[in-house]
């Protein structure tokens, strides 16, 4: 099926019951044995399967082209998962430019189970060789890049792990199946915040890991996280974010057209002085973009102004239709001063802004965006 086709029907049927089309939300947390003592239906407690759980879980799996889905309560818990397959004396080399809370998990979480971290570009080729070779088990990759957008040549950093028997995950919330599909392009794991664009309504929490091959030792110890560890998204959760899939190749393409224009907008204002955003053909990663997205280049833009954090700040503070607010993938446009958002240890350029791009008309975000630059 085409990806338009999955996102409606994946992981859906009429419910058997009822024939109702949407499937009933399963609030119970415990399920009844058989005489033998076994489950018959497959669930026994709603912290280790539910069958909205299980709707969304395939459905995910089968918009990324995977094996098996593994869903979580946020998208922070969905990577710390991943991260606890390179614990007890494993090592995970990681994109210099990722979301803060990735490497606080790697600098603050990862050393206490006897892990460690290294930070590269991962757009080096060379300088992610020499990270790996030391014994790396787990290549930890985002592309585009939170918040500087930079993009990594997903084959060849596929091809780098394989050769020094790492895994190679990659962080898709950017992107979204729609755009990217990293399965193809040899990744071993693929993690979204399904908060952002697979929710895409702003009204609900998640995460969710999909492996390439089902089964595995990966997802058997990724479900036994999942499962030990408790931090499952609730059944109400798991169905508001199937409902959003059908629409999300509709939103994710118009977004990003959206964003483009917003980019190239941008590009040319006498008050911007850098725009990153990889649909911009003078962006350094324009080309490699061009060949392992499709569609589009996503919803996130994020751009530097002159007179440091203090205009930034003020800039966001001017916008009436772009709300200030942290997040991304919703239908609504929302703008932010990342660093300070970001904490004392952020490494993001104070004078930059950040965008989440929505489904407004894109005229109106423009004459905003004007007014906000030009006072």
């Amino acid at each position: 099926m085409k990806f338009e086709t999955l996102a409606i029907h994946a992981g859906r049927a009429p419910d058997p019951a009822t024939g109702a089309l949407r499937e009933p939300i399963q609030l119970s947390t415990t399920f009844e044995r058989g005489a033998d003592g076994s489950y018959p239906q497959g669930y026994f407690y709603s912290r280790s399967g539910n069958p909205n759980r299980t709707a969304l879980e395939r459905a995910v799996a089968a918009l990324e082209g995977g094996g098996e889905a593994v869903a979580f309560a946020s998208g922070s818990a969905a990577t710390l998962a991943v991260f606890t397959l390179a614990a007890a004396g494993g090592r995970v080399v990681c994109s210099s430019d990722c979301y803060h809370g990735t490497a606080k998990q790697l600098r603050e979480m990862l050393p206490r189970w006897g892990g460690a971290a290294e930070f590269v570009d991962t757009t080096d080729l060379d300088a992610v060789r020499r990270a790996l070779e030391p014994g790396a088990t787990l290549l930890w990759i985002e592309t585009p890049s939170n918040p500087l957008l930079r993009v990594s040549d997903l084959a060849a950093l596929a091809a780098l792990a394989r050769s020094c028997g790492a895994l190679l995950g990659c962080d898709n919330t950017f992107a979204s199946p729609v755009l990217q599909q990293p399965f193809a392009l040899g990744a071993d794991l693929v993690m979204h915040s399904s908060t952002k664009y697979l929710g895409g309504h702003s009204d609900v929490l998640g995460g969710v890991v999909v492996v390439r091959e089902a089964p595995s030792a990966t997802l058997e110890a990724l479900r036994t996280f999942q499962g030990a560890g408790g931090g499952v998204p609730s059944p109400f959760d798991c169905w508001l974010l199937l409902r959003s899939l059908p629409t999300l190749p509709l939103r994710v393409r118009q977004q990003s057209g959206n964003a483009l224009t917003v980019a190239r907008f941008l590009a040319a204002h006498r008050r911007v002085l850098q725009v990153n955003y990889p649909g911009l053909e003078q962006h350094p990663g324009h080309a490699l973009a061009a060949r392992q997205m499709h569609g589009g280049y996503g919803a996130v833009v994020s751009f530097q102004v002159p007179g440091g954090a203090a205009e930034a700040l003020a800039v966001a503070a001017r916008a009436h239709l772009f709300t200030r607010a942290t997040s991304l993938g919703g239908v609504e446009s929302l703008i932010e001063h990342r660093a300070s958002m970001e904490g004392p240890r952020s490494a993001t350029p104070p004078n930059l802004i950040r965008l989440s791009v929505g489904l407004e008309n894109v005229d109106d975000l423009l004459a905003d965006l004007d007014q906000a630059l030009g006072r």
